[in-house]
């Protein structure tokens, strides 16, 4: 990832409680014929003091044999965005830019044993569940055959993290009068990832003048 300005960076374990809480990404690795790329959802766990992002694939899926415990994988952690044009500045002679959030983990990738993906898939779906305003639903309430049958078609990846690299764009580099312009006109957009974002803008510099209106 290249850091436009050090302003930017994420801090290691922000970044990894962003990845966590957001459980969803693009992970990437290269064989002979050039780069290959999987979007999956994601477990994230602390084992004896290392990170470690866990997967699931297809069986057939051209990632699973590069998973040979020697190969570097990426995990690209998106979070929102947004397009900002220039003429939304309070001062003139901006540029139009884009505003985002993003977090990548790179580390060796294992491919770990048949026996545990029923461990994997359970709590793949406990961290899936729990964002959600219901009552848990796990893999114990499926109809036994097809469950075993699902987790037999798929490979477990373990991800050994040695590489957080995090970025979150929010303008900390302009002025306070920029820095609310902008923070109040995503607050106003019809996008829920926009008034997201204005949120996060407003957290960096509380206090300012901020339109409040709903």
């Amino acid at each position: 990832m290249h850091v436009l300005r050090p302003q930017f960076r994420i801090e290691e374990q922000r970044a990894l409680a962003f990845a966590a809480q957001r459980g969803f990404g693009m992970i990437v690795a290269a064989d002979e014929r050039g780069p290959r790329g999987s979007h999956v959802p994601f477990v994230l766990d602390q084992r004896d003091g290392r990170a470690i992002v866990q997967i699931h694939l297809t069986a057939k899926n051209p990632l699973v044999p590069l998973a040979d415990g020697n190969r570097r994988f990426l995990l690209i952690v998106s979070g929102d965005d947004a397009y900002i044009s220039n003429d939304w500045y309070a001062s003139r002679d901006n540029v139009s830019t884009w505003l985002y959030e993003a977090v990548h983990l790179t580390g060796a990738a294992h491919l770990r044993g048949l026996d545990e993906n029923r461990v994997h898939g359970d709590a793949l779906l406990a961290a899936a569940e729990a964002r959600l305003q219901k009552q848990p639903w796990d893999l114990a309430q499926m109809e036994p055959g097809k469950r075993e049958s699902m987790l037999a078609a798929i490979r477990v990846i373990d991800l050994v993290v040695d590489e957080v690299e995090g970025q979150a764009k929010l303008n900390q580099h302009k002025s306070d009068a920029d820095h609310v312009a902008i923070a109040d006109r995503l607050a106003r957009s019809e996008e829920t990832g926009h008034r997201r974002l204005a949120r996060n803008m407003r957290a960096l510099r509380p206090g300012l003048g901020y339109d409040e209106t709903p």
